[in-house]
């Protein structure tokens, strides 16, 4: 800059100033707006599907979005894409924190709560020491592992967002999504069948479903299949489940820290990311009863509405021909992390542990 640029920014008024800034944020919408309209164009036709027909929103987004690749090429609508990928995705993530109290936990009793966080925690493991043994790249791993052990494609979408970004990044994260997704649908159907042939109580099919199934719509449908005691008692351990992105995160931001560091070319990396304490601090409100359960019943719909939209984005952003590059691996893995998971829960209800 020019020391003429200095002098005449010095005599700007203030309101020149706001003029300015103003005219670079309509600029910067503009940007924006054309990628972002297609994404949630995408949204809302994939959520009427849904919601007509049956099936996963989430799914159905994502290909619909893979269907559009070519826009990702197109000047015009990347950078709208970009941020629906990562902005939009990161409010959805934090919004997820309205349905969560510590009231709800504490009523499970530390039974419960001990078989979901060894869930979480053994399945995160498994999938990092199984990527290994598949000849994986070690992000797969925890990726799978913490999008099947948490809650499904919104755990991969958050645990992706503090995630380095290489080249495999967002192969990696629409292939989980696109698995857990598949999986989910599949367990709610099958799962059901297995609280029967096993004979399980209300309350051990609740904790069965709920720490087992991927994501939180299809724990939902299981579990008031079976009965309304199962399918409160399955809402509260899914949530339970959700909860424990907290820590996930920022274990995944302690693990990667140095790399995403790197990326930011040496700048201060946050320990905790803005969506992540914006997670907690509903929880806490929440907890409190300062939310009306209306405004909660809408952030609990923006929040999904947000986490389609970042879905369809990045549905957008990935083809089919860098899919069919991973293979076969990737399935093994997440089919294995999800028996693991299964075996877990069921030997905590079995040894009577759940019931603590």
């Amino acid at each position: 800059m020019t020391r003429r640029d200095h002098e005449g920014k010095a005599h700007m008024s203030p309101s020149q100033d706001r003029q300015r800034v103003l005219a670079r944020n309509l600029d910067s919408l503009r940007n924006i707006m054309p990628g972002l309209m297609i994404c949630i164009t995408i949204a809302l036709a994939t959520t009427f599907i849904a919601d007509h027909y049956g099936g996963p929103t989430l799914l159905y987004a994502l290909l619909f979005g893979m269907t559009l690749h070519f826009l990702s090429e197109e000047g015009r609508c990347l950078e709208g894409v970009e941020f629906a990928a990562k902005r939009v995705l990161r409010i959805g993530v934090a919004l997820l924190g309205v349905r969560i109290t510590l009231e709800q936990v504490a009523e499970l009793g530390i039974g419960p709560v001990l078989t979901v966080v060894s869930g979480v925690v053994l399945t995160i493991v498994i999938g990092a020491v199984l990527s290994r043994l598949l000849g994986l790249d070690k992000d797969m791993g925890l990726l799978t592992g913490g999008s099947v052990a948490i809650c499904g494609a919104s755990a991969a979408l958050a645990l992706s967002a503090v995630m380095p970004r290489h080249e495999t990044h967002e192969r990696n994260v629409i292939m989980t999504v696109v698995g857990v997704t598949t999986l989910s649908t599949m367990a709610m159907v099958l799962y059901p069948l297995l609280v029967g042939l096993l004979g399980l109580s209300d309350t051990d099919a609740g904790i069965f479903l709920g720490g087992t199934i991927h994501d939180v719509a299809q724990v939902v449908g299981a579990g008031y299949m079976i009965s309304e005691g199962t399918g409160d008692v399955s809402t509260f351990v899914k949530l339970l489940r959700v909860a424990m992105l907290v820590p996930a995160v920022m274990v995944f931001m302690f693990l990667f820290r140095s790399e995403r560091k790197q990326e930011g070319k040496g700048g201060k990396v946050p320990m905790l990311p803005t969506f992540l304490v914006a997670f907690v601090a509903l929880v806490m409100i929440n907890s409190l009863g300062w939310i009306p359960p209306v405004v909660a019943e809408g952030f609990t719909d923006l929040s999904r509405w947000c986490l389609v939209t970042a879905i369809a984005a990045l549905g957008i952003k990935t083809s089919f021909q860098k899919l069919a590059v991973v293979g076969w691996r990737p399935v093994i893995l997440m089919v294995t992390e999800t028996l693991f998971l299964l075996l877990v829960v069921l030997a905590f209800i079995h040894f009577d542990l759940s019931s603590l």
